[in-house]
């Protein structure tokens, strides 16, 4: 065939198989579209061409954004076998593998291309990064693979922009919008850190003239604040109270008034300055991130505006959504939900059930299917069937009555603090040994007689975590127990990891006690409820890591050196550099704080953000010695490798960690109050209350519903929740009314496009 031909047969191929994966009315798919998007707050603009919408469902399906995420974590995880390698890998294969990731990559970016319009996937900068990032990987490797032939070692410096691929995709709309509420709050947060710069070298000067002219020494024998720039440097390592008192002694034993200075220094810069970077930061990022969700709540109407338009039909003087027609799509958009689900949200949504949804409950439907439902299913108990006798004998009603008291709660919760005194003794006396039996055999009966009362399918539940928690719990350490007794007693075999296991499941077991607090409970359910935002500052961190990881790699690779104990290679006591000597570094074994691969630069990250003894490790690869280090310590590297360690501290400590600690706060605030109140749930927003619906109970043939107070599903929801009452009505653009009355050409902004690169 001709090359049009041939691409007019495939384009036939590719509509008939997405005509077979997605077998609906292209308006029922079209709408589906729409209410996802506004579901899940996505704000992609597709075309609305039948192939075009079959291709955006097949875009968001799960498999393909699992796929993406695997391949974009494979592509990072490429750093621990390449060289320096963790566990080294030919290069070969890394090569082959990252090429893989980028095709991967490029056919994502293909597909996001065939589902939008021509000119919004240009004018989408992300897109854009994407592309360039893939071009400079490709070239890079090209690059690096011809040296390596020759035997020209050079530098993997594309590596670097391997987390755009994470930030970038749409699938990491969260990440890339707490980047770019991070990037809009720069310009304020610059401000107050020049006013923090002018009051640590006006100190530092004050410094110089107070102490410099003084001939004091340093307890390893250096000039005490002879140099302008160390005195800065030490001083800003004093904001962090790193090095307190040790920087302050040589002036305070000269004279004690001198310790004023060092007080004040404190006062102003760690308590002072470092509170008001916590207040601006946080107060600019949630000021921008408000913006944001105020964006979302705007574009979520919208695309729920336009997905009635596209299913309405005349009733009366009213344009309404037939019961049928919103089966289907709510089907469509949520296939995972049981059909008593699907029943109730109609009840909420036709209060009224009059065979039809009107424009305004429509509009609340996103909302509806963002909150999560648990369907409590209400069955008898097997052993009620089985043995009915027996189990609804006197005996047994009273031994299920005494499980469901609260006397039984207390009795474990006694038990659970004594097996906590005797995990704590020493097992190598034999009573304490036997003593172990007993407990394990208490937590079975119990979880038994839990069992035998309550119904094992409502007890084993998805929801019931706590329940599998103590199950798991009290089988694997019996298990584990069972073997090391086991291998004790029939061999001289004695293995440290089962005993290890063993330990930490003995001390697991002291967590039960979390779920029979009330409070406790209501806190873990809390944490468990906010682990979604906690994951999006978990990527926003790792983009950090990887990108000051692979800097690392590439200024200090080699310089430091670990050796294990016994070993008798050359200078092993020395960190495998002479230049550490007799050095504080080398005699505390920090040898294994080192760029030397990714691993070991991960955990030395990690080290700088928690900012205890920072400083040594950024005086290792300075010029500047080493506030506990030894006199004469030698230079590994040059003065501006400090500059990397006080970069990443600005970056990483003094805005991602404050914003991160602010936002968790809040968000747990929201949350625990959700928690611990008896307060209307999500559906309250469509003035519903769960009250008004009691007549539901067991009316589909399952059971009955429950809304968890905090109980959504996305971590959008979770965020329009905690500024909605800060964000008046008339703020989130056009009213309700307003929104009601827009037309289908209206409904969708024409200056609308898909988020921005990060």
């Amino acid at each position: 065939l001709p090359s049009k031909g041939r691409a007019a047969y495939v384009d036939l191929e590719l509509h008939h198989l997405l005509s077979v994966l997605f077998p609906f009315p292209q308006d029922l798919l079209l709408a589906a579209a729409f209410v996802s998007d506004a579901q899940y707050n996505r704000n992609i603009p597709f075309k609305t061409s039948p192939e075009a919408v079959r291709l955006y469902y097949l875009y968001n399906h799960w498999i393909m954004r699992t796929a993406t995420y695997f391949f974009i974590f494979l592509n990072l995880s490429l750093a621990v076998f390449e060289e320096p390698a963790v566990y080294p890998l030919p290069f070969l294969v890394t090569s082959v593998v990252e090429v893989l990731c980028l095709v991967v990559f490029f056919g994502r970016l293909t597909h996001f291309a065939k589902v939008t319009r021509r000119n919004v996937f240009w004018k989408d900068t992300k897109n854009i990064c994407i592309m360039v990032a893939i071009l400079l990987s490709l070239t890079d490797l090209a690059i690096y693979g011809v040296l390596r032939m020759y035997d020209v070692r050079s530098i993997r410096w594309s590596r670097i922009v391997r987390p755009i691929f994470l930030i970038n995709f749409a699938e990491s709309r969260q990440i890339r919008r707490a980047f770019r509420s991070i990037r809009n709050t720069l310009p304020e947060i610059t401000y107050v850190f020049l006013l923090f710069m002018f009051s640590l070298l006006m100190f530092s000067l004050m410094a110089l003239k107070l102490f410099g002219e003084r001939n004091l020494q340093t307890a390893e024998g250096l000039p005490y604040f002879k140099n302008y720039l160390e005195i800065v440097f030490d001083l800003y390592v004093l904001v962090t109270t790193a090095n307190s008192p040790d920087v302050m002694m040589p002036a305070f034993d000269f004279s004690s008034w001198y310790a004023l200075f060092f007080i004040a220094f404190v006062i102003v810069n760690t308590y002072i300055f470092m509170s008001l970077f916590l207040a601006v930061v946080y107060n600019n990022y949630k000021k921008h991130l408000k913006n944001e969700i105020r964006k979302l709540a705007y574009m979520k109407h919208c695309k729920m505006i336009e997905a009635f338009n596209i299913l309405k039909e005349e009733e009366g003087a009213q344009f309404v959504v037939r019961e049928a027609q919103w089966k289907q799509l709510v089907k469509l958009v949520a296939p995972d939900i049981s059909n008593s689900h699907r029943e109730l949200l109609l009840r909420i949504s036709d209060d009224e059930q009059k065979g039809f949804i009107d424009k305004k409950s429509f509009v609340q439907l996103a909302d509806l299917l963002n909150i999560q439902v648990i369907t409590l299913k209400i069955r008898s108990h097997p052993l009620g069937q089985w043995m009915p006798g027996v189990y609804k004998s006197a005996v047994s009603r009273f031994l299920r009555s005494m499980v469901r008291h609260r006397g039984f709660v207390w009795t474990y919760d006694v038990i659970i603090l004594i097996n906590a005194i005797f995990i704590a003794l020493d097992e190598e006396t034999p009573y304490i040994s036997y003593a172990e039996w007993v407990f394990l055999a208490l937590y079975i009966i119990e979880i038994l007689l839990k069992v035998y009362t309550y119904e094992p399918r409502a007890f084993f539940g998805k929801n019931q975590f706590w329940n599998w928690f103590d199950t798991l719990i009290i089988f694997a350490a019996l298990t584990a127990t069972i073997l090391n007794t086991t291998l004790r007693s029939t061999t001289k075999y004695n293995s440290q990891q089962i005993l290890d296991i063993v330990f930490i499941l003995r001390v697991l077991r002291l967590i039960r006690i979390v779920d029979s607090i009330q409070r406790f409970r209501v806190i873990m359910n809390t944490l468990i409820n906010i682990v979604p935002t906690m994951l999006t500052f978990g990527g926003l961190t790792l983009v950090v890591y990887c990108v000051f990881a692979i800097i690392g790699m590439e200024l200090f690779h080699g310089k430091i050196q670990f050796f294990p104990a016994n070993s008798n290679a050359p200078h092993s006591l020395e960190c495998g550099n002479t230049a550490l000597k007799d050095s504080l570094f080398a005699r505390a074994k920090y040898c294994k704080n080192n760029f030397n691969n990714f691993a070991s630069s991960f955990i030395v990250l990690m080290e700088l953000t928690v900012v205890n003894q920072w400083h040594d490790i950024l005086s290792l690869f300075s010029l500047t010695p080493a506030v506990f280090f030894a006199n004469g310590f030698a230079n590994v590297t040059v003065q501006p490798a400090k500059l990397y360690f006080i970069a990443f501290h600005i970056v990483m400590v003094i805005i991602i960690v404050n914003i991160f600690v602010s936002f968790i706060l809040e968000a747990f605030f929201v949350e625990y109050s959700l928690e611990k109140s008896e307060v209307e749930t999500g559906s309250a927003r469509c003035g519903c209350r769960m009250n008004a619906y009691s007549d539901c109970l067991g009316l589909f043939g399952v059971g009955f519903f429950f809304w968890p107070p905090a109980g959504y599903r996305t971590v959008d929801s979770l965020l329009q929740r905690m500024f909605e009452a800060e964000i008046p009505l008339e703020d989130e653009g056009p009213s309700v009314e307003e929104f009601l009355n827009l037309s289908p050409t209206a409904a969708i902004p024409s200056n609308v496009t898909s988020e921005s690169a990060a």
